[in-house]
């Protein structure tokens, strides 16, 4: 999802130099809200890995 923003992130910076405006604004708006949704989603599983930790197995020689 990072890679998708970064995509529309480039396609806005390549619209904005070319004089497309609309089209800028409009792919600068998409790759801030999957960027924000991407964070979220980092911090939600972020907080699962802390609290709901599985212990690994140990092995006995």
């Amino acid at each position: 999802m990072l890679a998708w923003a970064g995509i529309f992130l480039i396609i806005a910076i390549i619209s904005g130099l070319l004089g497309f405006r609309e089209v800028a604004g409009v792919a600068t708006q998409i790759a801030k809200i999957l960027f924000f949704i991407f964070i979220i989603l980092f911090l939600i599983s972020l907080v699962y890995a802390l609290f709901y930790h599985i212990p690994t197995p140990t092995v006995v020689p």
